[in-house]
């Protein structure tokens, strides 16, 4: 793991083959090949035969790491693992909604040391290393410089089986619908991330997160000068289910009108 930036390179082509699998796979998809983990919460055989593609891969790039994949392939060591989502999007994959993406992450006693996703359908390769820059498709990317709520576009996703904070949720997403330029919803937290990243959103927020949906977006985030945390300080925004990435310059501003509306402590 000496060189980052090679090993970063590898993991983009390694995206870039199991990309190309899954857009092949997309035409003659169907809803008979959805299986539901739980409430809202799909996958398909594309997602498993995707993430062990990934698991193969990685396994011969770096032996020694562990994996925390979201459909359980492979096993977590200590020290250093690989954070997998092999289809980031997968409910809208499944209705032919084209906003999907790989996301791979490697993590080294809790520092993200590289960051890679893919957006399946625009083949746009994001990618970072702990210290050299965002790239997007090679070329470097830096987030926006857009300095206030009111000039930015704003990005989100929707509980789909917590429901338990609805209510914060939407008073959060109702202010923030009267402060902002807009907010969208992709689907996919992974592309959410890319997007903050290179500049077409400001910032994006969530709560109900695993580490394998985030953890390659807080980097490509982070290396573009932009800057990720909880909703709270003490939150750690890969680990602990909530996220507030943004440019850096709206982040304290956005915080605050979270904390006015966000009661959660656990």
């Amino acid at each position: 793991m000496d060189n980052l930036k090679e090993l970063t390179e590898r993991v983009a082509l390694l995206s870039k083959e199991i990309a190309a699998f899954i857009r092949a796979e997309s035409p003659s998809f169907t809803e008979a090949s959805v299986e539901s983990k739980s409430l809202n919460n799909l996958v398909s055989y594309v997602d498993k035969q995707a993430e062990q593609r990934f698991v193969d891969g990685l396994k011969d790039l770096l032996p020694e790491a562990g994996f925390i994949a979201e459909e359980g392939t492979g096993e977590q060591v200590e020290g250093l693992n690989w954070v997998i989502d092999p289809l980031d999007g997968t409910t809208n994959f499944v209705h032919g909604v084209p906003c999907y993406c790989t996301s791979v992450a490697l993590i080294k006693d809790g520092d993200i040391q590289l960051g890679v996703v893919l957006e399946v359908n625009r083949d746009e390769c994001f990618a970072a290393y702990r210290g050299g820059g965002t790239t997007m498709n090679g070329k470097p990317v830096k987030v926006s410089t857009r300095a206030n709520l009111q000039e930015s576009l704003l990005a989100t996703g929707f509980p789909y089986d917590d429901f338990g904070f609805e209510s914060e949720y939407m008073d959060l997403l109702r202010e923030l619908m009267h402060r902002t330029r807009g907010i969208r919803r992709l689907g996919s937290a992974a592309a959410d991330l890319a997007y903050v990243a290179c500049g077409r959103f400001e910032a994006f927020y969530e709560y109900g997160l695993n580490s394998w949906d985030v953890a390659a977006g807080v980097l490509l985030v982070r290396e573009a000068g932009g800057k990720v945390s909880g909703f709270h300080p003490s939150k750690d925004p890969v680990f602990d289910e909530e996220i507030v990435a943004s440019n850096s310059a709206i982040h304290e501003e956005l915080l605050e009108v979270i904390e006015k509306n966000w009661q959660r402590q656990d």
